[in-house]
């Protein structure tokens, strides 16, 4: 069975995670935007812990997105770096996909759920989102969602749905169906683990050198209106 690193960094927690033969056998996490700096020394604490080099693991999986640009930046990179370094594939999850996972098991559906609903919060009262069954299969394709008090009646009008991610908490103030059930969390590393080992099964790799994360929207720049000098 596999060794894979994971990485995600796509919201405001800096997530790490080491499996080995299908289970997680160390975690590390900081949820104060310091991903540029503790990225790289989780994963080297983790492999320390365990005796392991980069070089004794088979794959590195990171988070593409959607989420922060810097933080995707910082684990697209690291991710690059290990499996440069190391000659190992990289295997990509979206940071959706992530929550989908991490709702399933750790048996946080509600009863009778029938949708998930992943959000990552993209400012004032926009999300970026997507809609998953009970399986986490993706039946409705990633999009910016800015919500309302309309937003997702159709899904809600089957049957309970859960909403879950850093977004969920401002959607509750609008989404007032007593079929909605609302989660404030950020995709965490271990939660990579099942959808991380099927493409490593499948040899479902990125191209190390060329891959990308999934932003959703172009990132534009804030200049500063301060006069240097």
């Amino acid at each position: 069975m596999a060794t894979i690193i994971y990485i995600e960094t796509s919201t405001a927690l800096c997530s790490t995670a080491l499996s080995r033969g299908g289970e997680i056998i160390a975690a590390r996490s900081n949820d104060e935007r310091k991903h540029a700096s503790l990225t790289a020394p989780f994963i080297k604490e983790m492999l320390d812990e365990h005796g392991l080099g980069v070089s004794d693991c088979d794959a590195v999986c990171v988070s593409m997105g959607p989420g922060s640009y810097t933080g995707l930046r910082v684990g697209v990179s690291t991710a690059k770096g290990l499996c440069f370094g190391a000659g190992i594939p990289m295997i990509g999850v979206g940071s959706l996909d992530t929550l989908v996972w991490q709702a399933i098991d750790r048996n946080l559906l509600p009863d009778g759920c029938r949708h998930i609903v992943p959000m990552i919060d993209a400012r004032r009262m926009e999300v970026y989102c997507a809609v998953f069954d009970v399986t986490g299969k993706q039946v409705r394709e990633t999009a910016p969602e800015i919500v309302t008090e309309e937003s997702f009646a159709d899904i809600l009008a089957e049957g309970p749905v859960l909403f879950i991610g850093d977004g969920a908490r401002k959607c509750s103030e609008v989404i007032k169906s007593a079929d909605a059930t609302f989660i404030d969390a950020c995709p965490e590393a271990a939660s990579m683990l099942r959808p991380a080992e099927m493409k490593y099964a499948e040899s479902d790799f990125l191209d190390t050198a060329y891959s990308e994360p999934f932003y959703l929207k172009q990132f534009v720049p804030t200049l500063s209106k301060k006069k240097l000098f």
